[in-house]
């Protein structure tokens, strides 16, 4: 674990374009978008498996990507908070990002006021992106396998490969 000195709060809005806002709208609801939403790769949870994490780190993921709304500012909620929205110990969630960080998918940084007090730590999720972008040629490749796939079969007609089969050995 690292330490930087910052000062800041949790609760900032985060910025979006007008067109997902109004896409988003539309299909989830004003009132609910009203209360914010979250940009997460699919990647993520396609490759939950792949990455190797249980129901809870993954929960415990999403909510720290919740509070990252820009590149450059790392996510710094506090345990209690993730606490109270996963139901979960300040002791687990400890626990939970101490097993995210030992897998390289995230990095704590102790954070001290200008007073020395002790802050809540940022999250650091560059090991996130990194293992997501080393997996994404594999799951790319695998999607297009599968688009050739259902291409070829969408070309065969209405014939079923077993009866195309049978007339060419019939035309042999």
């Amino acid at each position: 674990m690292t330490t930087e000195v910052e000062q800041s709060s949790e609760g900032e809005s985060s910025p979006t374009s007008k067109a997902t806002k109004k896409a988003s709208a539309e299909k989830w609801g004003q009132s609910v978008m009203d209360l914010g939403f979250c940009v997460v790769p699919s990647l993520l949870l396609r490759a939950q498996r792949r990455l190797n994490l249980n129901p809870t780190q993954l929960a415990v993921l999403l909510q720290l990507c919740d509070f990252w709304w820009d590149k450059e500012r790392k996510p710094f909620p506090s345990k209690e908070t993730l606490s109270q929205r996963l139901s979960l110990s300040e002791r687990q969630i400890q626990r939970y990002i101490a097993e995210l960080e030992k897998e390289g998918l995230v990095q704590r940084i102790e954070r001290r006021a200008s007073n020395g007090g002790k802050l809540s730590n940022t999250y650091d999720l560059t090991g996130l992106v990194k293992k997501l972008q080393a997996l994404e040629p594999d799951f790319r490749e695998a999607e297009e396998t599968a688009r050739a796939a259902r291409k070829a079969v969408a070309k065969r007609g209405f014939k079923s490969a077993k009866a195309s089969a049978a007339s060419k050995e019939a035309a042999a």
